[in-house]
């Protein structure tokens, strides 16, 4: 089994409808991983049926006890996120400022404050439509620790593929640099960096490949909506020269990728032509890349 990442620099690249349309062209030997817990949106374009949910639980939040509460206000001295305002004559913890930390539970006299396990959000296995299984999630509003929420999303999908011998594991990481981006990195054989001819698009593919050469995990990269700016599209083609990253592919712009997405199918399904033939060779020669350096 294959794990094989995309991710790229900046949002808006195209990654998520690159990542649906290698998963749609795979069928059902894939399982795919949404690690873009953050912003998800994969299940727009394979329809998964959320078959099966499970709320995930991750740090904690301190609980006051207002029956045991002697109103001293040291817990909310010690807090050095201010989460601890007093509410109708009441020291009340303000969710989404509190760390957990536990700090406040320590100094309080009556022991009137526990720290519970947090609920921040759920995470789904789930058959598409094309009958691949897909392991996604969705990460509470103003909820922290998403970076622990990518590595269940990416171990639970590598469990279902070894169990039922499949080759390759999908994964759509987050854009950017981040704690996901390095959950969704973590065990990869192969990175796909998805980036435009722009100058923060080229700005962004040298910041993220910084990080992926930290993991010493071979790359390569498409270029979206390559024609829209062609000398930075030469910058980014001598970037991937210099780095030794395989130029995957340069697609051309073109208004069919937002007709598609906008009734919920991939730009390889929804019709026959160019876009479609370049993506095809594309994921054939990503498995060709993948399983050759396997073998070595």
């Amino acid at each position: 089994m294959k794990e094989i990442v995309i991710i790229s620099g900046k949002g808006g690249t195209g990654k998520t409808s690159i990542s649906a349309s290698f998963a749609y062209l795979s069928g059902k030997d894939v399982v795919v991983a949404d690690c873009d817990v953050d912003a998800a949106d994969l299940h727009l374009l394979l329809q998964p049926d959320f078959a099966k949910s499970e709320e995930f639980y991750s740090g904690e939040i301190a609980v006051i006890d207002q029956d045991e509460c002697i109103k001293c206000g040291k817990c909310a001295d010690v807090c050095r996120f201010d989460a601890i305002p007093v509410i109708n004559d009441q020291y009340i913890v303000q969710p989404l400022a509190c760390e957990g930390c536990g700090y406040c539970a320590r100094i309080c006299p009556t022991d009137a404050i526990t720290n519970e396990s947090q609920n921040v959000g759920k995470w789904y296995i789930s058959t598409t439509k094309v009958g691949s299984m897909m392991v996604h999630a969705r990460l509470g509003i103003g909820a922290d620790n998403s970076g622990k929420l990518v590595a269940k999303v990416k171990n639970e999908a590598k469990q279902i593929a070894a169990e039922n011998n499949k080759g390759f594991v999908i994964v759509d990481g987050s854009p950017g640099v981040g704690c996901p981006v390095v959950s969704s990195l973590s065990g990869a054989n192969f990175v796909v960096l998805v980036t435009e001819p722009t100058v923060s698009g080229l700005h962004d593919l040298r910041r993220v490949y910084e990080l992926v050469k930290k993991f010493h995990i071979k790359a390569g990269c498409i270029i979206n909506k390559s024609d829209l700016n062609r000398q930075v599209s030469g910058e980014i083609e001598e970037f991937l020269k210099t780095e030794n990253i395989v130029h995957i592919a340069s697609l051309p712009y073109d208004e069919t990728f937002t007709r598609a997405m906008t009734i919920g199918q991939t730009i390889v399904e929804y019709q026959e032509g160019e876009l479609k033939e370049m993506l095809t060779e594309s994921w054939n020669r990503i498995k060709q890349i993948v399983t050759k350096s396997i073998m070595n």
